[in-house]
């Protein structure tokens, strides 16, 4: 959360758009790297136990949603 104070301050200050865009650019980065952890974690259980478990249908609905949800 601190970083995005950070941004927000930065354009409240009128500061260089270009910096500004780098910080940014780092926050969206570090959202997708958790994202993907996010995602790892996701497949190798919910989606294990939810195949297993005969909720083939929704497993594979889930991860397609995904997909379109970061298109």
């Amino acid at each position: 959360m601190g970083h995005l104070k950070k941004v927000v301050q930065m354009v409240q200050e009128d500061k260089y758009c270009v910096d500004i865009i780098h910080q940014s650019q780092a926050i969206q980065k570090a959202l997708k790297e958790v994202d993907n952890l996010l995602l790892e974690n996701h497949l190798k259980s919910c989606t294990v136990d939810n195949i297993k478990s005969g909720e083939d249908k929704k497993a594979i609905e889930e991860i397609v949603n995904i997909f379109k949800l970061s298109r």
